[in-house]
């Protein structure tokens, strides 16, 4: 079981940028995307169930973000767009083979495989 984050970087203020993240190993029916922060801890971005029939995210990058699944190569992207200085953090993907729930899907315990984190830096 893995899960293989890329497409961090160093961007400006009002740039984008795009993660994705793979999944080996087995299907799963939710997969998200949280943060961490300097000195923060890690908060829930956005989470998509496995056909993309549920999303959820949070209120920070409504509007700025969109997360999709791609079903058959078990993948889950994240598109920044509107990227602020605040949205620097080491982004994470999760992923867990439970049933949708709104609530669970944006909490760290609803999530029982992490990916290594990718840095995400933004500079005004």
């Amino acid at each position: 079981v893995q899960l293989q984050a890329s497409g961090g970087g160093a961007v400006q203020a009002g740039e984008s940028l795009r993660l994705s993240c793979a999944a080996s190993g087995r299907t799963y029916n939710v997969m998200a995307w949280f943060r961490q922060g300097p000195e923060r801890e890690r908060e829930f971005v956005a989470a998509v169930s496995r056909y993309g029939d549920n999303i959820k995210y949070a209120d920070s990058v409504k509007g700025r973000f969109t997360v999709s699944t791609d079903n058959a190569k078990n993948t889950v992207d994240l598109q920044m767009n509107s990227l602020k200085v605040e949205d620097t953090a080491v982004y994470f993907c999760a992923a867990d083979v439970g049933r949708w729930n709104s609530v669970v899907v944006a909490t760290k315990r609803g999530y029982n495989y992490w990916g290594q984190g990718t840095q995400v830096t933004v500079s005004s």
